[in-house]
């Protein structure tokens, strides 16, 4: 019997976890790195020990640790969530070998499907479609595109598309660096690359009875980087086609499942084309990060029943059938419009409305449309860059597919989120976009629509003009027409007020007058009401309202039609922090783990120099322009800061 368990995991996984597990009246143990002493899935144990260390090869990584964690603790069972150990069979064995239930399949499965190469051609061999792989020494031109892929693993580490013979090599040293460093494993393997399919996914759950249950499937298709961005459930691939699709896609997924007297949670994933063709991907052996779409529409629970079949239960009743639609969008931190490249920094605000913590029971199919949050994160927060950059994932539930994504894009965008640079707006325009409504949306959305096209860029001076109003409002109390706070009986001038969006500076005029506000640039804005928090204006006959929060030196303004950060520059600047000419410099925190160039080497626009280890995955720091390296301030290995010079590259 299952009486405490220790999640071998962190951040929102842990934390949806431990929700279950309480819900269940179960004890639960949280483990935490230094970087996440902090963190919400840490308070929301019963107990949490520590592991010392940042890095996840120090920490989330060691399964000695989190083994012997569970015995101080009093844990007597051990859930892995996703990432990390939970695809190692290796752990899985030695979980069961110190006498701990294992919350997940069996150690021969997870090592069936733990090596891609191994897993196609058992696939094979049980009559489901694969495509062949294809030995990296013989891919010939004819052969492009390819993938380069981890053996081990996932999340979209270790993965590149080749389309020039001449990058190939490059391309597997690069995957294998990310694959080791991920996942403790340098293997990959090639395959064809269809730029344009759908990512299909079946639900896999089994007992040790021999019940197998296929839970519908999924579409993953909208993916950056490889990594999967918004989930649903129904596929509308399948829903459209029709036919026999949905059931010979679950008969494969029971037949993966079968082949490895699979026991447990897990997912059986699939590269399918426009016409109904499909070939096996992989097999996940653990709970995925987009299970929500698939408890919302089959109205179960699958941790609880990954509980109940580690504790030897079998699986009763009719398999579940999907009814309406879920959506999950994955909030991350990261900036879309500057190459998907993550960030870091303290979370100020984090404020989505929905039923936040909601799962399946007494009326949860009822209460529609329904928005979900599972989050990481909350105010306070520190996103370093040890870890992914995902913080949350907000999922919607209604009755038809329109209505779920027009709800989940409306609740983004009302969300206050602070502090560190996200996708959000990148998700919202993304599940209102044409092709995304109609279902017709494949792996290469993104390609044929960059995240440019995609974000709703509102007008920054109208937002800084808020700003500017909310200051002069701030411990002034509120800013009414004919009562506004500086009014003076002889006319002065306009105040003067800087702030800046990205590199780029605006300056705000404004005054107030008998009749309210004054502002030259904005000649159609009128005051309704302002205080430090809430700014009302009437622009060309249409009244407004807009929320003002502050941290650090930065301002936000949130509104109806979307959201700026602004920085505020101050009257003079502080020359230490001005960058020597020709800098490099980091763009986030991480670890310089190649060196391209050498001092006096001439280096051309877009070359890469310096890369870059940060959210476990590589990230290349490229040449501006032509010039003459002057200057290699860092080492390899090297930690360095937001900021640090890289590079000094001297313009001829």
């Amino acid at each position: 019997m299952i009486t405490s368990v220790l999640v071998a995991n962190r951040g929102e996984i842990a934390s949806r976890i431990f929700r279950t597990c309480r819900r269940r009246g179960l004890g639960t143990v949280a483990v935490f790195s230094d970087a996440d002493a902090g963190s919400p899935h840490v308070q929301e144990a019963d107990a949490g020990v520590r592991l010392p260390g940042a890095s996840p090869a120090d920490t989330y990584l060691r399964g000695d640790l989190i083994i012997e964690a569970a015995r101080r603790a009093g844990a007597d069972a051990i859930h892995p969530g996703y990432g990390f150990l939970s695809e190692n069979a290796g752990f899985a064995q030695a979980v069961l070998d110190a006498g701990l239930t294992w919350i997940g399949p069996s150690p021969s499965a997870i090592a069936a499907m733990g090596s891609k190469v191994s897993a196609k051609s058992l696939m094979a061999s049980a009559g489901v479609p694969v495509l062949p792989g294809l030995d990296p020494a013989s891919i010939a031109a004819a052969d492009l595109p390819v993938l380069v892929k981890a053996s081990a693993g996932g999340g979209g580490r270790g993965m590149r598309v080749v389309s020039d013979l001449s990058e190939l090599s490059d391309a597997v040293a690069a995957a294998s660096r990310e694959a080791a460093s991920a996942f403790g494993d340098p293997t990959v393997f090639c395959e064809r690359y269809l730029p344009a399919g759908h990512h299909v996914e079946v639900q896999i759950l089994a007992d040790g009875h021999g019940t197998i249950w296929a839970l519908g499937e999924r579409e993953c298709s909208l993916q950056r980087r490889h990594q999967k961005v918004i989930e649903e459930a129904p596929s509308p691939l399948v829903e459209r086609l029709g036919g026999d699709l949905r059931k010979r896609l679950l008969a494969a997924g029971r037949d993966a499942a079968a082949a490895v007297d699979y026991v447990g949670a897990g997912t059986v994933e699939f590269l399918a084309t426009a016409d109904g063709d499909f070939w096996f991907l992989e097999m996940n052996t653990r709970l995925q990060v987009e299970h929500p779409v698939t408890e919302c529409v089959t109205g179960v629970d699958l941790v609880a029943l990954q509980l109940d079949v580690a504790s030897g239960r079998p699986l009763t009743g009719p398999e579940p059938e999907m009814t309406g639609h879920a959506i999950e969008a994955r909030l991350y931190a990261e900036s879309p419009l500057d190459d998907w490249r993550p960030q870091t920094g303290t979370v100020a605000a984090f404020e989505i409305s929905g039923s936040q913590g909601r799962y399946p029971g007494a009326g949860y199919r009822e209460e529609l449309p329904l928005l979900r949050v599972d989050a990481g994160v909350e105010a306070g927060t520190v996103v370093g860059p040890h870890y992914d950059a995902m913080l949350a994932k907000v999922i919607s539930y209604a009755a038809t597919r329109d209505e779920a994504a027009r709800s989940l894009a409306a609740a983004l965008r009302r969300a206050r989120l602070h502090g560190v640079t996200t996708n959000r707006d990148l998700l919202a325009g993304s599940l209102l976009h044409p092709s995304f409504l109609d279902g017709t949306a494949d792996t290469s959305f993104y390609t044929a629509h960059p995240p440019a096209t995609l974000i709703h860029s509102p007008d920054p001076g109208l937002f800084a003009l808020v700003a500017a109003v909310s200051d002069a409002a701030a411990g002034r109390g509120p800013l009414l027409p004919g009562v506004t706070s500086g009014f003076r009986n002889i006319p002065v001038g306009h105040r003067r007020r800087t702030y800046a969006v990205g590199d780029h500076p605006i300056d705000v005029r404004y005054r107030f007058t008998r009749d309210g506000l004054d502002a030259p640039d904005h000649p159609s804005a009128t005051l309704v009401r302002a205080d430090a928090d809430t700014v009302v204006l009437d622009v060309d006959g249409v009244r407004r309202r807009w929320t003002v929060g502050r941290f650090a030196d930065r301002v936000v303004v949130d509104g109806p039609d979307g959201s700026v950060e602004l920085r505020v520059v101050p009257r003079f600047a502080d020359p230490s922090a001005q960058v020597a000419a020709g800098a490099l410099v980091a763009p986030m925190p991480g670890t310089v783990v190649r060196v391209g160039v050498a001092v006096g080497e001439t280096v051309t626009a877009g070359q890469p120099l310096v890369w870059l280890e940060a959210m476990k995955m590589e990230h290349a720091v490229r040449a501006p322009g032509e010039g003459t390296v002057g200057e290699i301030p860092v080492t390899l290995g090297q930690q360095v800061g937001q900021g640090t010079t890289l590079v000094v590259v001297e313009d001829d």
